[in-house]
């Protein structure tokens, strides 16, 4: 599972079949310290949390981000938004893998 923050939306006339109605928001992934690393990605709001403009939020990847979207389709998923992160609390010394 991964951390990032939502810088903004993206917009697509023309989906891949399965995806219509589907949300796309442009991601900022972040360390466990809630630093930037890497550039923003998109990413599918799965449960269409209504995940918005500076929300941190937990995403995952590749076949399970798919799943977390359908499990009747195998759809080109390869990011999804699966929650919002309320708190982060992490103890200095701890080596956490995110």
């Amino acid at each position: 599972m991964l951390l990032g923050k939502i810088v903004g939306s993206a917009v697509a006339t023309r989906k891949y079949e399965g995806l219509q109605g589907a949300k796309l928001l442009v991601v900022q992934p972040l360390d466990k310290h809630l630093h930037a690393r890497g550039a923003p990605q998109v990413a599918v709001d799965t449960a269409r949390l209504s995940a918005g403009q500076g929300d941190i939020v937990c995403l995952v990847r590749s076949r399970e981000a798919m799943l977390a979207y359908t499990t009747s389709a195998m759809l080109p998923i390869d990011l999804a938004v699966i929650g919002i992160v309320e708190a982060v609390d992490v103890q200095e010394g701890l080596s956490l893998v995110l």
